[in-house]
């Protein structure tokens, strides 16, 4: 029988004494919703005084492809405005702050260092800090789990947006406790309040729980693409597609130069523990190679106790890089860099295995500090 969970959404009752006669803002997608699925905008709007809304990446209803610059406008529902803080600016303005007393998060991680949304997170506390504004993040489930941490601690000289902070690949901390780690990490005095989640535990996935799963960006459709999601989002620095423009992104890799049985192959002989690849054709619909038939692999995670995805996704690039050598490339070396948080792969200086081990103890390290992050 699966966990009844309750998110932060669900426990807003715990802080409306903070809440109620104040001018809120809301950041927020289309994961912001209570366990009845009433939408959070909807919650603060009719028992509050909801002023203004800000949008992430994919914007406010989750409806722009990656990368896609989102732009201000009013929402039709409430009336309030819609900052986009995914275009000029990452961070709400002194005059956007202006308009709240104080700002509600309320967004769905997935337990990758990549995902923007936490940054965004980020950057709205610094700002409500120098603003005295508090803010009150709605906790939500690391799909994930919050178990396990892997991969490759970033080093910070190839900080990003898709990558800020020294944290490993998989961080293992709900969005509510990766804000309590980012307010100590950079000593801010900010007035901080997370609304814990009820019913869950750290070794709790997604599918765990009764909570459902809905999309947080256009591309990641459903619990396995969280899964391989670690490893899988590193193809966006190469020339090989991560599975955009089909049904099952950051599941599936492949180019139209790949021998899909000969990779199936290959990677069964890798033997890395708790991970399955088949063999699989597939034609984008966009993105890289859209129109054009590629060959390549599915990646399965079979046994969540013991396979390293990060792991996974890295050995996986370098064995197409080895097999195909005249065809595979990291033709985005930059941005493979900041989504690694390493450049000794890209460089040649370092295997997939060597980088990995190398990471281990650091990440091992944080995953003690983070210890004091942890609300479960």
């Amino acid at each position: 029988m699966r966990a009844h969970v309750q998110c932060g959404a669900d426990n807003l009752r715990l802080v409306w004494d903070r809440l109620a006669g104040r001018r809120l803002g809301l950041m927020t997608h289309p994961c912001g919703y209570d366990a009845r699925l009433v939408s959070t905008i909807d919650l603060l709007h009719q028992n509050g005084r909801l002023t203004a809304l800000f949008g992430c990446e994919h914007g406010l209803r989750g409806a722009a492809q990656a990368g896609a610059a989102v732009a201000d406008e009013v929402d039709s529902e409430t009336g309030a405005p819609i900052y986009s803080l995914f275009g000029d600016i990452h961070a709400p303005t002194p005059e956007m702050l202006d308009e709240i007393d104080v700002m509600v998060v309320d967004l769905q991680d997935v337990g990758s260092r990549f995902y923007t949304y936490v940054y965004s997170m980020c950057y709205a506390i610094e700002a409500c800090a120098r603003a005295g504004k508090p803010v009150v993040v709605l906790d939500r489930i690391n799909p994930l789990g919050g178990a396990l941490c892997q991969g490759t601690l970033l080093d910070e000289r190839f900080h990003s947006f898709v990558g800020e902070y020294a944290v490993p690949t998989r961080h293992g901390l709900t969005i509510g406790e990766f804000a309590r780690f980012f307010v100590a990490y950079k000593r801010i005095d900010a007035d901080l309040t997370v609304v814990p989640l009820t019913g869950w535990t750290r070794d709790m996935y997604l599918d765990d729980t009764d909570s459902i799963w809905t999309p947080p960006s256009p591309n990641m459709p459903a619990l396995m693409s969280v899964l391989d999601y670690p490893g899988v989002c590193l193809f966006e620095g190469t020339n090989i597609s991560e599975g955009r423009g089909t049904s099952i992104p950051f599941q599936i890799v492949g180019a139209p130069f790949i021998d899909g049985a000969r990779l199936e192959k290959a990677m069964r002989a890798q033997k890395l523990p708790g991970m399955g690849f088949r063999r699989a054709g597939f034609t984008p619909t966009f993105s890289k190679f859209a129109g054009e038939a590629c060959q390549g692999v599915q990646m399965y995670v079979t046994d969540r106790r013991v396979a390293d995805p990060a792991m996974a996704g890295l050995v996986l690039l370098e064995t197409i890089m080895n097999l195909w050598p005249n065809d595979a490339r990291i033709d985005r070396p930059e941005h493979f860099n900041h989504l690694l948080g390493d450049d000794a792969f890209a460089a040649g200086r370092e295997d997939a295995r060597t980088l990995m081990a190398r990471h281990r103890p650091l990440v091992e390290d944080f995953e003690r500090r983070a210890a004091a992050f942890r609300l479960y």
